[in-house]
């Protein structure tokens, strides 16, 4: 079975947990705030595996870690924003797929918000993680990136299955 658990950081931000049963595996994605995770594994009972960064942002990847020397887990990131995701194990390419548990996760390039920004899409359960690139009323603002990257990676969202939950 696979769960993904809302995990409220700060005042206007997320991580979200994922858990596959089968392989008794936990990821979190942008776990900007370690002591919100620590209480949601704890209330779940469960133990962090993997961190998965869409981009550096400190409310992202603030609690990697703190995280990664308490539970050991790799945190995997852009490749190219290696050098800004502190205590990266895993360098992803763009248009990779990997393994968690028995789900496929592609990750998709969408530069805009920040230059190494990416997301994660969940094939099986069309499902996609995708940081600051698209919010609920609207979308994230351009720091690094140009308008037409982000004009370009919302189309690659848009191009996604319509029952896929963001």
């Amino acid at each position: 079975m696979f769960t993904i658990h809302i995990v409220p950081m700060f005042k206007d931000n997320y991580c979200f947990l994922l858990h596959d049963s089968q392989y008794n595996l936990t990821a979190a994605v942008d776990p900007g705030e370690p002591q919100a995770v620590i209480s949601a594994l704890d209330k779940l009972g469960w133990q962090l595996d993997y961190i998965f960064c869409t981009h550096h942002h400190h409310d992202h990847i603030g609690g990697n870690q703190y995280l990664k020397d308490k539970f050991g887990c790799q945190i995997y990131g852009n490749k190219n924003d290696a050098k800004r995701i502190p205590a990266i194990d895993i360098h992803l390419e763009t248009e990779e797929i990997f393994t968690f548990g028995n789900c496929d996760i592609e990750v998709m390039d969408l530069p805009g918000h920040t230059i190494g920004h990416i997301a994660y899409f969940i094939h099986s359960y069309n499902v996609l993680f995708c940081g600051d690139t698209l919010f609920s009323m609207g979308c994230g603002r351009l720091f690094e990136g140009t308008p037409n990257q982000m004009l370009n990676s919302l189309n690659k969202i848009k191009r996604l299955p319509d029952q896929t939950l963001i």
